[in-house]
């Protein structure tokens, strides 16, 4: 799966993207949130508040609760403002 981190969550992940083997376990968005914070301390602090993160899922806004069934692309980005 194509993983994809935009603003701040990018920054604290270190990289805009990965390429990754989604475990057979995980199966929705909130476990995959869960899976990443426990690679490293830098996901660890990007998902450090989980509530704030914002996910798409094939380009799809989706909640955390969402299966993650085929997708391919996820992307992780904070709340969007503007006026």
């Amino acid at each position: 799966m194509q993983v994809r981190y935009f603003a701040w969550v990018r920054e604290r992940v270190g990289q805009d993207s990965e390429t990754i083997e989604v475990p057979d376990n995980v199966t929705t968005v909130s476990g995959l949130i869960d899976w990443l914070s426990a690679r490293d301390d830098a996901h660890a602090a990007a998902f450090a508040n989980k509530d704030a993160i914002r996910v798409a899922l094939d380009q799809e806004h989706v909640e955390q609760d969402a299966p993650l069934g085929r997708a391919r692309e996820i992307a992780f980005f904070p709340p969007m403002t503007g006026g």
